[in-house]
């Protein structure tokens, strides 16, 4: 009989409902997308665990100014958003599929920030090529459906120059494990995406 259990609980964990693309290999294609989605730490960390996504990046989009510092981007006036740059293998995952996630990491109904972090740079968009922009539209429309299309404020923009941010901020989630995690527990991240999405 325990044998039983240990097989069927071997079957179990390695089946079932996998991520798309989880036990694909590498094609060696690579896409990038751009989605701001509030402070670029939490961004990132959700889009690292994803199977496909190669690399997860944060910095600036959308603004005016040219090689921005964090400095500048928080004190306002660059028009930059916090962002996160993606690469990804579109053969393990799909661009929409990944615009399909992002909504559900966000707020997509706050004009004005995203949790505790409130100001202009906090703001959210899905920054899309021309060609994304179908998909990321879709995906959208499709979101908003479950808020409700008045309540979604969260904008598709044109693609926009990414500007790297400085290094103390990239992979911040993973070198800071418990920083990180007072803080997304301060921000009530995951208790205000539940009543949103439920």
């Amino acid at each position: 009989m325990p044998l039983i259990l240990i097989i069927l609980a071997a079957a179990a964990c390695s089946g079932g409902d996998r991520a798309e693309g989880a036990q694909q290999p590498d094609s060696g294609r690579r896409e990038t997308a751009v989605f701001a989605g509030g402070c670029f730490w939490s961004v990132e960390s959700n889009f690292e665990h994803i199977p496909g996504v190669v690399t997860a990046v944060s910095g600036y989009a959308g603004g005016r100014t040219a090689r921005p510092t964090y400095e500048q981007v928080v004190g306002g006036g660059t028009g930059h958003l916090e962002a996160v740059q993606v690469t990804f293998d579109p053969a393990r995952i799909s661009y929409r599929a990944l615009v399909d996630r992002f909504w559900r990491t966000i707020d997509p109904t706050d004009a004005r920030g995203q949790f505790c972090d409130r100001g202009a740079n906090y703001g959210t968009a899905v920054f899309a090529s021309e060609s994304q922009r179908p998909a990321a539209d879709a995906s959208r429309v499709a979101a908003a459906r479950v808020i409700g299309p008045n309540r979604f404020v969260t904008p598709v923009r044109p693609a926009a120059r990414f500007w790297p941010a400085e290094s103390e901020h990239q992979d911040f989630a993973r070198r800071n494990p418990v920083r990180y995690a007072g803080y997304s527990r301060f921000c009530g991240r995951a208790a205000r995406l539940a009543r949103i999405w439920s």
